[in-house]
């Protein structure tokens, strides 16, 4: 039964943390509030005898109360207000009690957590028992759309502690093991915020690349620990932190890629040298192998400006220029927002949020205007010279695919025939067609005619329409065969089929339009299906392997061979549906095979069993999976 003994007025503005901590027989209240201030509160037992001789002494007005059924009487007093936040202070936490001769020992020691982008540890001073700050964690200011932290714990032993800010990143600290008062930082993992919309691998199949719609750009490759068998993946850069929610991404080789976001542009990325140093420090390969001839001439790194969208190139040589100390600070509004936050570091091992957010950046190398609506997708070829990309449209003038030059960054070619939007692009193995699905339940297939002297001429050779169209929802997504002969295609009517065969020994168009048919039995996913990926590996038995995503978050792995002119025999086989542990809470956004055998970081030799399968989804994830394609 609860009893409303006592009300402890104190702060002036929401109170956002209270914490109870047991001292022998006194128990320790710590609360903070958005009046930027902590206080500490001490309840203790009240005798009765003092409470009857009335001196004139100077002392803390105590609050009383009295428990009815045990009579006993306690005094609240206010210990001690710590100001120190210039922010809100949204948690406040003791250090954990310990166990010392049986009997539990509970430390003086309050770490609290703040909007002015602080985590402060407090503890009485020695002497005169004053409650002072005494290691404030300050991460460094940080330039980008960053807010301070909302929570953080002290790990059991009170040698570690951890935070986590606006944006879902997660920061950890370690007390140094000689001067006890430095707290250095420590690698952690690290993801997206919301969700994940795209992902690729590079060519190399050495990291991964995703986008997503909390507008960010996030490179994730495995980290070769000196001495350490076991691998593991982390966060190593964010070439791109935009003002716009991300959408798709392409590779164009190994350290460039094209991203598309909200937005009607395109923009291009390539790694600054930084990245490539830190990224072979790290993966532990050599720099012989990452970089090209002309490495020489790439910038150090990139920066933002204040108010823009676009990374700039930082070369050698520029830093931020400090104004001499007699003049006039702040004399005009340029001065207040520094041009240049890059700061070059070499790393050995993942870098810390606070580094992430500003000091991995790629310069933007280029911007490619000519969609009319915001980007929805965007592919590269195999050989690297053509990109194709499509936006969100409701008119088919709008819906039309451009293809892009990679040398000139020039428009080559539009290729028009959807009525709504073209939900993903994918060029074949060999580069002789590209493949369009659309939300108006077609898909198209465009052949590359020859080039001309700004790049290859594509046009339309086999399509789908209203009598010949076997889905009957949106085809969220498709893929090619390692061969070329086959794509298929997903949608979300729940059904993924499989359509050849493309052949290129056919030269009139007519012919290319009745021999492109459904090759496969109709496969009930059973959901939504929003993602589908081939392996460029076949299973050892030469059957393909294909990757399902569904709206549900399932992903299941099949594999498929056509099965004669009979199609009466089973050409599908469900390998393995991944439980509900291993698959995502949501959408799966995008599925993509590494392009070759074996899995990224391991020297394995045996490495010819395993493939590696990344995947994101609307659950913030992103995922990689080890798949042992000799069991499937």
């Amino acid at each position: 039964q609860f009893q409303k003994t006592l009300i402890l007025p104190g702060h002036e503005d929401w109170i956002r943390g209270i914490e109870w901590a047991t001292c022998g027989e006194d128990l320790f209240l710590a609360s903070c509030a958005q009046d930027c201030l902590i206080r500490i509160w001490k309840v203790s037992t009240k005798s009765k005898q003092i409470q009857e001789t009335e001196d004139d002494s100077i002392r803390l007005k105590e609050n009383v109360f009295t428990v009815k059924d045990t009579d006993t009487t306690y005094a609240v007093t206010l210990e001690s207000v710590l100001a120190g936040h210039e922010n809100w202070v949204y948690a406040v936490h003791w250090q954990p009690s310990f166990s010392k001769d049986g009997s539990m020992q509970q430390p003086m020691r309050i770490l609290s957590a703040s909007m002015d982008k602080t985590v402060i540890i407090w503890e009485p001073d020695k002497e005169t028992g004053v409650w002072l700050e005494q290691a404030s964690v300050r991460v460094g200011e940080v330039g980008g759309n960053t807010l301070g932290f909302f929570d953080c714990q002290f790990s059991p032993d009170g040698s570690m502690i951890v935070a986590h800010a606006f944006h879902g990143a997660l920061h950890l600290w370690k007390q140094a093991t000689i001067n006890k008062k430095e707290w250095t930082p420590q690698v952690v993992i690290s993801g997206h915020f919301n969700s994940v919309e795209d992902v690729k691998w590079d060519p190399e199949g050495e990291f991964i690349i995703s986008v997503g719609s909390d507008q960010t750009t996030r490179l994730f490759a495995p980290w070769k620990r000196k001495q350490e068998t076991e691998v593991t993946w982390h966060e190593i850069a964010r070439p791109q932190v935009h003002g716009y929610d991300m959408r798709c991404l392409a590779m164009i080789g190994r350290f460039l890629f094209v991203s598309g976001a909200d937005e009607k542009v395109l923009r291009v990325f390539r790694a600054p040298k930084n990245f490539i140093e830190n990224f072979s420090n790290i993966t532990g390969i050599p720099m012989e192998k990452l970089c090209s001839h002309q490495s020489s001439d790439l910038p150090e790194g990139a920066t933002v400006p204040a108010l823009g969208l676009s990374n700039k190139a930082v070369f050698e040589g520029d830093t931020a220029v400090q104004p001499a100390e007699d003049e006039e600070t702040f004399n005009t509004i340029s001065d207040q927002y520094p041009e240049i936050y890059f700061q070059p570091l070499i790393l050995t091992e993942p870098p810390p949020e606070d580094h992430l957010l500003q000091n991995t950046l790629w310069p933007e190398i280029q911007k490619l205007y000519g969609h009319g609506y915001e980007i929805f997708c965007v592919a590269c070829n195999n050989s690297n010279t053509v990109i194709a990309s499509a936006c969100k449209a409701s008119k088919k003038e709008h819906a039309a695919i451009i293809l892009w030059s990679t040398s000139s960054w020039k428009k080559l070619q539009g290729l028009s025939f959807h009525n709504l939007t073209v939900t993903q692009l994918a060029f074949s193995p060999n580069d002789k067609f590209l493949l369009a699905v659309s939300r108006d339940r077609n898909w198209s297939l465009w052949r590359k005619q020859g080039s001309s002297e700004s790049g290859p001429v594509f046009s339309c050779c086999a399509y789908t329409d209203k009598n010949t169209a076997v889905h009957s929802r949106i085809i969220w997504s498709c893929d090619w065969t390692p061969d070329s002969k086959y794509f298929i295609t997903g949608s979300r009517d729940k059904k993924v089929i499989i359509w050849g065969q493309c052949d290129l020994s056919v030269t009139t168009e007519g012919n290319m339009l009745d021999s492109v048919k459904p090759c496969s039995t109709v496969l009930d996913a059973g959901d939504s299906v929003t993602a589908v990926s081939i392996s460029r590996v076949l299973t050892p038995n030469g059957r393909y392997i294909v990757a399902v995503g569904l709206e549900n978050g399932k992903i299941i792995l099949y594999t498929w061979k056509q099965s004669g002119q009979e199609p009466a025999v089973a050409d599908w086989t469900t390998c393995v549906e991944l439980d509900n542990s291993q698959s995502h809470a949501l959408a799966v956004k995008r599925l993509c095979w590494r392009h070759h055998a074996g899995r990224a970081g391991h020297n394995d030799q045996n490495s010819s069993e395993w493939l590696q399968l990344a995947s994101c989804g609307a659950d913030h994830c992103v995922k990689i999976f080890n798949v042992n394609r000799a069991a499937l």
